[in-house]
């Protein structure tokens, strides 16, 4: 490891330290400062892996996920409830400090669908919505406007937040439903969607979200595309990793791996149509290797960011 890899274990570390004494993660001052610190030291493009760092360095990580997580859903809530306060809450969703990231990202992860799917999909679902469900809103609003978005929660507080936003909307309050479930509990429900976009938080370590994309491969419909999002490099100290030898079951098509301000690397999947099992039952359904198109091609921000694709089978494993 180099010594600007461990410069940056040994910042992200002391970021760490610092917020796990914070008395709270509700939105202030000195969370603001702290979260935002950490996020600009995790930004830059880096070869570091997370897979093999120290036991010590991945406990700190994993809890340094799950404050991240506790810290994002608060600062959700807390704009949900101020936009909420606006006669019509979507003409203020700038006023969410991370807005135009959420624009990115929905524009980027409608290119990667786009480029893989033959129409556009009637019925979508989103796991893991929360009380500030701007991806679905940002999608159907500009890209999917004739698309139904069923939002999966498991926190009721968190889907009557996001009722509240769409319910003053004549074609959003028609379109976006919101579902007070966990997701494992949902069976044959899953194949009614012919997209299921998996949010970052959903699975908080690679094991948890092994089990959802499990339930996911078992119950979702053949042909049907998995949209994940993932994290890459020093990102992966702020949301968890699932690499694409994870997805047993689905054939996966493209990784992406932005290096601006989208901090989500997103991988997209098709469940198999006739899963084929290996002879060892360890190593689950065979994936598919599908050959990517050269990047160069294809830069959906149109901003001058430097956008990663890895073609699957020249990814190492």
């Amino acid at each position: 490891m180099g010594v600007e890899e461990e410069l940056l274990i040994e910042k992200v570390m002391e970021l760490y330290d610092n917020i796990s004494r914070l008395e709270s993660l509700k939105p202030c001052k000195d969370v603001n400062m702290l979260f935002t610190e950490l996020v600009h030291a995790c930004m830059p493009e880096s070869s570091i892996d997370v897979s093999k760092l120290s036991k010590r360095v991945q406990e700190k990580r994993s809890r340094l996920i799950r404050l991240c997580g506790e810290a994002e859903g608060l600062l959700e809530s807390h704009y949900s409830s101020i936009l909420s306060s606006y006669a019509n809450p979507l003409d203020h969703l700038s006023r969410f400090p991370y807005y135009d990231n959420y624009l990115k990202l929905s524009l980027l992860e409608f290119s990667i669908l786009n480029r893989n799917c033959i129409r556009a999909p009637s019925r979508v679902a989103f796991v893991g919505s929360g009380p500030l469900p701007l991806s679905a809103i940002v999608l159907a609003s500009f890209h999917l406007r004739k698309t139904t978005f069923h939002n999966y929660d498991i926190d009721p507080s968190a889907n009557s937040k996001a009722v509240r936003l769409v319910s003053s909307d004549p074609d959003l309050s028609k379109r976006l439903f919101f579902h007070t479930t966990d997701v494992m509990d949902v069976t044959h429900g899953l194949k009614e969607y012919e997209v299921i976009f998996l949010a970052a938080l959903v699975g908080m370590d690679r094991e948890e979200k092994n089990r959802v994309v499990a339930h996911l491969a078992k119950y979702m419909a053949p042909g049907a595309i998995l949209m994940l999002r993932s994290a890459h490099g020093a990102r992966a100290f702020l949301y968890p990793v699932i690499e694409p030898n994870d997805l047993r079951g689905f054939e996966v098509l493209s990784v992406f791996h932005p290096t601006d301000e989208v901090i989500n690397s997103v991988i997209i999947a098709r469940k198999c149509e006739n899963p084929v099992h290996a002879l060892d039952p360890g190593l689950g359904s065979i994936i598919f290797p599908c050959k990517c198109s050269e990047i160069q091609a294809f830069n959906p921000l149109n901003h001058g960011a430097i956008m990663e694709e890895l073609a699957i089978e020249e990814k190492p494993y």
